[in-house]
């Protein structure tokens, strides 16, 4: 057998330059490059075999800088949603801090169900040096490293104990990053030793290797099911999650949707899933829904999801189907979700592959002339109500609806916008107008702080042909920003839109219901006296001058009645150039934006001496009346006076 003699580390990287992931007739390297963050843990393992391969193959595996390990998985992660999970980055980090610091990364990852390679290094296998620095050290598990952390986050882990475990290891780890139910954050742990030991590697392990994607058809009997149900509907509504991308079933939708009329609500993932001015399309459903999306759940009699989780935002808190009779026809890749909400109706296909059945075997169903009317009706008010939240007020501040109205107005059809964290996914949801399938990312599974700017260069990566809107609170901003310097040193364009609210918008107007008034969520001065943040003396913090101080851009929008012209007149300039740029805004976090009557379950203290948490309690019982329960009757009131 022909083999060659090399590290665990070069033979890795040119093992995964040979990945290939195989959708139809689309075929496309599932690795194309690696960011990296060296220490002592890698820097003569994986540093070593990047660097020759730079020399002997530069195309083989890019490598990328970045600053700091988090943001490595969210560039990832931006990338792989752009490429419908066809291809990711892999994530090199060193012992210790450097691996820990991906571990919020690997849970973004898996809680979105979009892949991402994670390769921490890990302490001495033979523990000749023991204990290393940086190493964590357990004494009733001296096995026990940072990276196990990782084993509840991942799809798939493993530790390179000894240097022919690579073989299965890799194999395993790129199964689980192609298949398109398992796929998250694949962990492969290296320790610093055995990354540079030697072993003769065959051949076979290092010449390409195709991943053929599975797209699984729906099985006659479960369709039929599910056609007999949807062809008895009243009142039917679709929601469209992830899954409906992923699969690139768009088209499929639309050509449903329009043949039967039956109406299409979206989850934060399935937003692109159909366009804004479609017929059939009624926005976002859920606690952050249109009252198009929502009135029409309320009254489903037949609820068709495909390619969604629903996450608790999109049931609002299961608030939101509230027909008595309501059945579920779950179409998923993943018998995990298809089996949601206690459905006998579980469809387990391909998106694609049973929309494009379905559209079929219902040729001669159409809902109702009264229904298609109702339909039109709410889509035609909600609309007219997005219409008057975009109109600038000439306050000062303007509020986040204004804001969202100018940035869509002056940008392109193709454009992505991306966000994750705050007030802005649930506006967007509601207001943001999407023209175009991969128009819309927002990272809403684990909502995670911080993502947007590393986020929205994984976006650029994957389409460079397109525009990059990353809107971001200064709360998100702060958390992590540092990736600005990528956007610099790589000449990588992201339009990045800065809202500046002094605080934590979201959370505070979320603290106000819970009877907690804004506590702990204004950027203020610490008043000693009273132990609080709570007064009017703003932090001199400029955020405009740290973003300028990395070398982007930086437009500021001054506070006055031409604000949101400013702001249009900003975004113009910032599409016509060729980097990067920041627009800093500040808005007013008390205006919000138009309510789409969802609801979401934040539970409230029952027993309280503040009159605000006791009013919020009382709010909160009555909301939480129509929550539903998976089967049988309601959970009993455990509040005030229960035992």
């Amino acid at each position: 057998m022909a083999t060659k003699r090399m590290t665990v580390s070069q033979a890795l990287v040119e093992f995964l330059g040979h990945q290939w992931t195989v959708d139809g007739d689309i075929r496309q390297r599932t690795i194309p490059g690696m960011f990296g963050i060296f220490g002592h843990g890698n820097v003569a393992g994986i540093g070593q075999a990047l660097k020759q391969a730079n020399v002997l193959e530069p195309g083989l595996m890019p490598y990328y800088q970045a600053r700091n390990e988090q943001a490595m998985v969210h560039q990832a992660v931006g990338y792989a949603r752009m490429h419908r999970r066809r291809a990711t980055y892999a994530s090199a980090a060193s012992v210790g801090p450097g691996a820990a610091n991906m571990l919020t990364g690997a849970a973004l990852a898996t809680a979105n169900r979009l892949p991402a390679l994670l390769l921490p290094s890990d302490t001495f296998a033979t523990r000749v040096a023991d204990p290393v620095l940086q190493q964590l050290e357990l004494p009733h598990d001296i096995g026990i490293t940072v990276n196990d952390a990782f084993r509840p986050l991942s799809r798939f882990f493993d530790r390179v104990q000894r240097p022919e475990q690579l073989y299965s290891i890799a194999l395993s780890a790129l199964r689980v990053l192609t298949d398109p139910v398992e796929t998250g954050a694949v962990t492969i742990a290296l320790p610093e030793d055995v990354q540079a030991e030697v072993l003769d590697v065959p051949l076979a392990f290092l010449q390409d290797r195709e991943w053929h994607l599975r797209r699984p058809l729906p099985e006659g009997a479960a369709l039929a099911r599910a056609v007999s149900a949807i062809r008895t509907a009243k009142a039917p509504l679709i929601v469209a999650g992830g899954g409906v991308l992923y699969s690139a079933a768009e088209d499929s939708l639309r050509a449903f949707a329009e043949a039967t009329g039956i109406p299409v609500a979206t989850s934060q993932a399935g937003g692109g899933s159909m366009t804004w001015d479609a017929p059939q399309y009624l926005g976002g459903v859920g606690a952050t829904g249109t009252t198009a999306a929502n009135r029409l759940a309320r009254e489903a009699d037949v609820v068709i999801g495909i390619g969604t989780r629903y996450s608790d935002f999109t049931t609002a808190s299961r608030t939101a189907f509230q027909n008595p009779d309501v059945v579920f026809v779950n179409i998923n890749v993943a018998a995990f979700d298809a089996y949601k909400h206690g459905t006998q109706l579980p469809v387990i296909a391909d998106a694609r592959e049973a929309l494009d059945a379905l559209t079929v075997d219902l040729a001669r169903f159409r809902v109702s002339s009264n229904y298609t009317a109702r339909i039109r009706r709410e889509k035609a008010e909600w609309d007219a109500v997005v219409d008057a939240a975009f109109v600038p007020t000439g306050h000062n501040l303007p509020g986040q609806a204004e804001i969202i109205g100018a940035v869509q107005g002056a940008s392109s059809p193709r454009d992505v916008v991306v966000q994750a964290a705050g007030s802005l996914p649930g506006d967007l949801h509601k207001l943001w107008r999407v023209r175009d399938s991969l128009g819309y990312h927002v990272e809403y599974a684990f909502s995670c702080m911080g993502y947007e700017i590393a986020g929205g260069l994984g976006v650029r990566r994957a389409a460079p042909d397109r525009d990059v809107i990353v809107m971001v609170g200064d709360g998100s901003y702060l958390m992590l920003h540092t990736e600005l310097v990528t956007a610099v040193a790589e000449n990588l364009k992201i339009i990045v839109v800065l809202i500046q609210n002094h605080g934590f918008a979201s959370i505070g107007h979320l603290s106000e219901t819970v009877g907690t008034d804004r506590y702990g969520t204004r950027y203020r001065f610490l008043d000693e006296g009273s132990g609080t943040f709570d007064n009017d003396r703003v932090l001199p913090v400029d955020l405009a001058a740290n973003a300028r101080s990395y070398g982007i851009d930086v437009i500021e929008i001054a506070p006055g009645p031409v604000a949101i012209d400013d702001l249009r007149a900003a975004m113009a300039v910032a599409k016509d150039a060729q980097h990067s740029t920041l627009i800093h805004i500040t808005s007013d976090p008390l205006v919000y934006s138009p309510d789409g009557e969802g609801w979401w379950d934040v539970p409230v203290a029952p027993e309280s001496q503040l009159d605000s948490t006791r009013a919020a309690y009382d709010d909160y019982t009555t909301a939480k009346a129509a929550q539903k329960p998976l089967l049988g009757s309601p959970a009993p009131d455990r509040g005030r006076g229960d035992a």
